[in-house]
């Protein structure tokens, strides 16, 4: 578990995230009555192409890997991971 921290958003993203908040959950998407239920990675296991852990920085909504030798095709999957609270 982490450590609680401050609170660092504007009072703006406060009160957006205060409305998102209040909404009503969105339904399930309709499926149809002999779909089975299985778990996310049965899902990914089923996929030709893994997502990709990388080490990177997001500008933008354009993925840059630190290490230049890395190479994405255009659909390629990319798991970002952070290690410092996203501005916003």
């Amino acid at each position: 578990m982490t450590a609680p921290t401050t609170d660092t958003r504007s009072r703006a993203r406060k009160e957006r995230d205060d409305v998102l908040a209040g909404e009503a959950p969105l339904s399930p998407p309709p499926l149809a009555s002999d779909v089975a239920v299985a778990p996310v990675e049965e899902h990914l296991r089923r996929l030709q192409r893994r997502p990709l852990a990388l080490a990177g920085v997001v500008e933008n909504g354009v993925v840059r890997p630190l290490d230049p030798s890395v190479k994405l095709t255009e659909r390629a999957q990319v798991i970002i991971v952070t290690s410092e609270a996203a501005e916003g």
